[in-house]
Parts: C-alpha cells; structure tokens; sequence
C-alpha cells in the first residue's frame, strides 16, 4: 500500500482508493488501513480518509506536520481557517510558550480533533469573522494561514475568555504602537471588523491612553450605543474602580 502510495504521489488515501488497484475486498482495505493508523505509519484524518507518508521514516512510526494535517481536514471539508490565539501569540513574540496545541478559526468545525501526533482546537466562526491573515510558508513547502499580528492584537482583546489573553494584551498592544510594529488605525479598522462591543469600548480606551489621534478614536465611538452598564477593563477582577464614561468602562487595575 506504501509504495503504492508513494508511486502515484499521493498523500492521502480514502476508502474504496484500494480495492482495485491492490485487488482488496473492502472488509480487507478497511482492515488494513486500520492496522496502519494504529500502528503509527499512517494518520486518520477522519473516518475513510487516511494521511500517508512521502516515504516511512526511520523506525517506522510517522505524523503529519500540524500545517499538514490541518491543511489536509480542511481542504476535505471545504474550509477557511486561520490560526489564532497562542499560536499567534507565540508566531508574533508577544508569548515565549509553545503551544502544546494548534488553536484555528474556521468556518466548518468545532471542537478537538487528533490527527496523528497533532492535536487541534477548532473554533468553528461565522464565514464574516475570517480575515486579517498573512499567509507563511512552512519548510515543506506548505502554505499555514496565520492571524496577522494586529488582527492577532484584537483577538487577544475580544477573545480574552478562551486564550486567557486580558491584562497581557494590553501590554503587548501598548508595545507594538510604541515600536511601530502595528499602526493605531489598522488595530481600530480590525476592531471594527471584528470586535465586538466589549472589544470596541476595551480598545477605544487602551488608544486613547496611547494618545491616539481623535478621528481614529472617533471611529470607534461611533458605533456605539449609549449604554448605563459598565464593563471592567481587567474581566477577571472586581469591577471596582474609576469608570471611563466616553467607554463605558470600569477602570479596575490594580494600583
């Protein structure tokens, strides 16, 4: 099955792709394919879709790369993704850790998935919260679609509750606009597009600390309603402090 595989250039082998060409009854090709992803030599995307290797490494035992393995279930099921969160935490330098996971946006798939040794945490988002990407190419000469570094700045603001991102992002926002590595209206034209209220009052307020200029801030002010409720800047603390009523936000940081 190997060196069939390899011969015609095929990296991935679905049920029925066999039967003939390797003369199997399908309980056998079932059989056979099973064995091998258990054994390590092949990775089960799905049930009846199989990722093989270019060529069996040494010892045997084979995985994807997560490009390759995230690349291939999405293609299969027609998808857009971007990897996010501490993926791109990490890609951008905002976090030294590794993420032991690849976290991704897409438009199909929700939930944890194995392929191989890779393990995925898919958040499946309506097709218009896509976008903001920069698109990388890997040593093996695949393309990974990233979050870009400003949208990756708003997420960590938005998406605070699933990457555990609030107060860090704040620092790490302050330090791109510092650096010149993000510029203030791209960050508010990505919050526009992808924030949501809490995430539009959040960052209006993070830029006017940073003395952004008033038309940027105005575009953010636009949109939002007037509101009696108060949100915090910092969500995992009390909301207890000054409040900010231009944002409706409680400013709770500590002293």
């Amino acid at each position: 099955m190997l060196a069939y595989a390899q011969l015609r250039g095929l990296r991935t082998v679905a049920l029925g792709d066999l039967t003939e060409p390797l003369r199997l009854t399908p309980a056998q090709e079932k059989e056979l394919l099973r064995r091998l992803a258990r054994g390590g030599i092949i990775a089960r995307v799905r049930p009846g879709l199989y990722l093989v290797p270019e060529k069996l490494p040494l010892g045997g035992a084979w995985s994807p790369s997560e490009t390759l393995a995230l690349n291939t279930l999405m293609d299969d099921r027609r998808g857009t993704y971007q990897i996010c969160g501490p993926n791109a935490f990490n890609r951008y330098g905002f976090d030294e850790q590794v993420p032991t996971r690849v976290y991704a946006y897409n438009d199909r798939i929700s939930g944890e998935r194995t392929i191989g040794a890779v393990a995925l945490s898919l958040i499946k988002v309506k097709p218009k919260r896509l976008g903001g990407t920069e698109e990388v190419t890997t040593p093996e000469g695949l393309t990974a679609v990233y979050s870009s570094r400003a949208r990756t700045l708003v997420d960590a603001v938005d998406d605070w509750a699933r990457f555990n991102s609030l107060p860090r992002g704040y620092e790490w926002v302050r330090a791109d606009l510092d650096r010149g590595r993000v510029a203030a209206s791209e960050l508010v034209d990505l919050t526009l597009r992808f924030g949501r209220t809490g995430t539009i009052r959040r960052m209006g307020l993070l830029l006017e600390r940073q003395g952004v200029e008033e038309r940027l801030l105005a575009k953010l002010d636009r949109v939002l309603r007037p509101s009696s409720a108060f949100i915090p800047w910092i969500p995992s603390l009390a909301k207890r402090g000054k409040i900010n009523r231009r944002w409706g936000v409680v400013v709770n940081e500590p002293s």
